[in-house]
């Protein structure tokens, strides 16, 4: 049963926020598509890859990571100029709509809480992914720069799909899939309202949480 809050908090949000229109297998499809693309034109501009080249993939994993981790616990849980957005987005609508003891969805419209906003895949990639890709496929190798960029979308979709899957149904098919319900469990504990602001803040792969001894 959901508490009669975030219910509450739920009916108001999809009367208020969600257009009668928005369809959440439409927003799902429409990043997943983005980003294949994207993943898939990179790779396929790829040729003849050295070693040292290879080593985009790791470092730019890593990079998303730590990006990942430093957002979360910042900006996105606790308030900042020009970035209150973020905040009020994640922190007063997010944690109130999903909570530890209401972490599934109803319906395909609570998508709208989960996933990013489409227009924030465009500002991803043109204003970060894209213009990195480009630095490193200048001053280092065409492949460097594809790998880059290939590494970056790529971790954003998984990060995506991740999130989904966490607020999927116990009995969901997807925690069929290895580790899923280790890192569902690692993100249940997150939307604990007592420690969400200071513990777990990785929603792909606690590695910084676990660096920084975050992780309980």
């Amino acid at each position: 049963m959901i508490p009669s809050e975030v219910q509450k908090f739920r009916t108001l949000y999809l009367s208020q926020e969600v257009s009668k229109y928005y369809l959440g297998l439409g927003h799902l499809v429409f990043t997943s598509t983005i980003c294949i693309l994207v993943v898939g034109y990179s790779i396929s501009q790829i040729h003849n890859v050295s070693w040292l080249e290879f080593l985009t993939v790791p470092i730019t994993f890593l990079y998303a990571n730590i990006a990942e981790y430093f957002g979360h616990k910042g900006p996105m849980h606790h308030k900042r100029k020009f970035l209150s957005l973020i905040f009020k987005r994640h922190t007063m609508q997010h944690h109130r709509y999903f909570t530890d003891n209401a972490m599934e969805c109803d319906s395909f419209m609570d998508y709208k809480m989960i996933l990013f906003p489409p227009i924030l895949i465009l500002f991803f990639f043109g204003f970060f992914a894209l213009p990195v890709g480009v630095l490193l496929y200048v001053t280092l190798s065409k492949n460097v720069g594809f790998l880059f960029v290939a590494t970056a979308i790529g971790y954003f979709l998984n990060y995506e799909w991740l999130h989904l899957a966490y607020h999927q149904k116990e009995d969901s098919w997807v925690y069929s899939i290895p580790f899923l319900r280790a890192l569902r469990k690692h993100h249940l504990k997150h939307h604990d309202p007592a420690i969400m602001a200071r513990s777990n803040f990785n929603i792909t792969y606690p590695i910084c949480d676990t660096i920084f001894r975050t992780k309980v």
